[in-house]
């Protein structure tokens, strides 16, 4: 084996290696003054991408943009804002007046996770600490992050409201106290259970003690969910409408007229290890356990084909993606030629999308809505995308109006999933969905973690 100790003499040779590279001097007075994104930034690629050439050939959607602010709860506002977009379409309702409540399924997939985290605790408890599963369960108790599947099943149990039925609080906008709070109750929780359970005790009715636990901690920073709630709303026209004393699934049921079990998580994930044409589920994934986080792997034309399938019906489409990359925010501008840092520093980045998911250098991170596309020569050239990180970001623009664009490339490289209709998918990949699972282990780069 290569024993790798640093010598003064490799250092020197390295320093005069540097000092022969004429362009990295220069790359090195703008980074140390302005950081190495914007100095790496194209000028050229902001104004492809920006206004006025902000157009779409396909342009379904252009609500006012939601603000999930500091907290990830971004899965759960993608799905919202499909839902909403069907209702204010289906009611007549004026466009950017409607929104539904995340702090109401946020505070039931609190509870859920922590009854899954409890029972999962109860399941491992003949494991040590150290288990990889054990270790995997207590590091992180109680987060934001979801993914489709999640969200479907937590409308299909607990229905919908308007906004204004269950607002935001203080705790809804920034999770990060509550998830310290919950997450050290849990882990107390935890060693009381594992306890318990090797000592061959039922651990049943300590479980719902510690949920009620949960419940109240929920109530006091998000506010007791209501039963019942009024819906009234005045329509394009001027017309007042009302809806007196109606629960929150009684809504859904009535105004929600899109049904989710038809929708499936279609993914691309290539690799080796990872084929086309089957259906995958990942360990410990279960947050929501009446619905199971299932998953069929495209190749990416074929998951293209179906978003701009859903797109000429009308309708806009939930995705997965990794966000961050290759991304200005305040530009809203997503592109794999936006930032040269290849000339900025002289060295080569070339993995590729599964190299890059097997490394865990991108994963899904974070869940929007695609709005339009614009088709070039009867092929995608850019993609129009509804975010919900609201139009302003420290007093410095976000987007076009909280939209962000991303070329196809970038769509390519680092969009992971999307939710389709089940009746726009090929026969074949129709098929596959009756198939036993490939299950991927709880380690895996895809485990929901969607948050951003």
């Amino acid at each position: 084996m290569f024993d790798m100790k640093l010598s003064k003499e490799q250092i020197k040779k390295m320093s005069e290696d540097y000092q022969k590279m004429c362009c990295q001097h220069v790359a090195q007075r703008s980074v140390t003054k302005n950081g190495i994104l914007e100095s790496a930034e194209s000028v050229d690629v902001l104004k492809r991408m920006s206004p006025p050439n902000f157009a779409f050939t396909i342009d379904v959607d252009s609500q006012a943009v939601a603000n999930q602010k500091m907290s990830g709860r971004c899965w759960m506002f993608a799905c919202l804002n499909v839902l909403r977009f069907h209702i204010e379409k289906d009611l007549d309702l004026p466009k950017g007046t409607f929104e539904l409540s995340q702090a109401h399924l946020a505070f039931y997939n609190k509870l859920e996770r922590a009854a899954w985290f409890l029972e999962h605790i109860v399941a491992t408890a003949d494991k040590p600490l150290d288990d990889r599963e054990v270790d995997w369960l207590i590091s992180t108790p109680m987060a934001d992050g979801g993914d489709w599947d999640m969200i479907a099943a937590l409308v299909k149990k607990y229905g919908v409201m308007p906004h204004q039925g269950m607002s935001e609080t203080h705790c809804t906008n920034d999770t990060a106290e509550l998830n310290t709070v919950l997450s050290h109750l849990l882990r107390q929780d935890a060693i009381k259970l594992r306890q318990m359970a090797n000592e061959g005790k039922d651990t049943e009715a300590t479980q719902l003690e510690m949920l009620n636990d949960v419940y109240r901690i929920l109530c006091v920073c998000f506010g007791e969910p209501p039963e019942k709630f009024d819906f009234t709303y005045t329509d394009a026209k001027g017309k007042y409408h009302e809806d007196r004393g109606i629960t929150p699934l009684e809504f859904a049921k009535k105004y929600v007229k899109i049904n989710l079990d038809d929708y499936v998580g279609v993914i691309n994930v290539p690799g080796e290890g990872n084929p086309y044409g089957h259906v995958y589920a990942i360990q410990d994934s279960d947050q929501i356990p009446e619905r199971r986080n299932l998953y069929v792997n495209v190749p990416m034309d074929e998951l293209k084909g179906y978003v701009i399938e859903s797109l000429k019906a009308g309708d806009p489409v939930w995705f997965g993606s990794d966000v961050l990359q290759w991304c200005d925010r305040n530009a809203g501008v997503m592109s794999e030629d936006l930032y040269d840092l290849e000339g900025l520093f002289g060295i080569k980045f070339d993995m590729d999308k599964a190299q890059r998911f097997a490394m865990h250098e991108s994963l899904p991170t974070h869940a929007m809505t695609i709005a339009g596309v614009d088709i070039k020569d009867g092929k995608p050239d850019k993609w129009k995308i509804e975010n919900s990180w609201g139009t302003e970001n420290h007093g410095q623009k976000t987007g076009n109006n909280g939209y962000f664009v991303c070329t196809d490339e970038w769509f390519d490289n680092f969009v992971y999933e999307v939710a389709i209709p089940k009746k726009l998918l090929k026969p074949e990949t129709l098929k596959a969905l009756d198939s036993e699972p490939i299950v991927w282990p709880f380690w895996n780069t895809f485990n929901p973690v969607m948050g951003a």
